[in-house]
């Protein structure tokens, strides 16, 4: 079986955090790739003039490429999915996820340009009040794509491989107050 391609892109994005959460999101979800448009990032970058320790993080083998348009990674069976609160937009909860999907984000303080939209093949929005943070959305689509579509692993050996080193919490059964083994 094929695994799905599912991309994320992002419009001119302007916080190097807020980026770094996408990414961190992207490892944790399977994301194959990161793209995004504008100069604010890489300006952000620059001014911020920090080293980060990529050795312990997740994100560090997600590839992000800055690109001058975001319709130049679709691929023929990719679908194009605007993540946006805009009118006539499908409510996530209700929303299907197509197995190919590259989710375009606007940026922190604007929206994805019309010309975008028009070109999607569906738009989405998070039904909440107000809007989220550029990194929360993107985590709360991801999530919804990982329970539909059931593809993902479960279980104490995704646990003991994944979770940090400081933590080795049990949780014991209810019947007899003693650890239960699920493997």
């Amino acid at each position: 079986m094929k695994k799905p391609q599912v991309s994320l892109g992002l419009v001119n994005p302007k916080s190097p955090d807020n980026v770094g959460s996408v990414l961190r999101a992207a490892a944790n979800y399977g994301v194959d790739k990161v793209f995004y448009t504008g100069d604010r990032y890489p300006r952000a970058i620059e001014r911020k003039a920090r080293t980060v320790d990529m050795r312990r993080k997740v994100s560090k083998d997600v590839l992000l490429t800055q690109q001058d348009s975001l319709s130049d990674v679709v691929t023929k069976d990719m679908k194009i999915v605007c993540v946006e609160f805009a009118l006539n937009a499908i409510p996530l909860p209700d929303y299907v996820h197509p197995e190919n999907a590259l989710y375009i984000f606007g940026p922190e303080d604007g929206s994805i340009d019309q010309a975008i939209i028009d070109k999607a093949d569906d738009v989405v929005y998070v039904p909440t009040v107000g809007c989220m943070n550029l990194s929360a959305s993107v985590n709360v689509l991801l999530y919804d794509r990982l329970c539909k579509t059931g593809n993902y692993a479960a279980g104490n050996t995704l646990i003991r491989e994944n979770r940090d080193t400081n933590n080795r919490l049990e949780v014991p059964t209810a019947t007899t107050n003693k650890v239960r083994t699920i493997d």
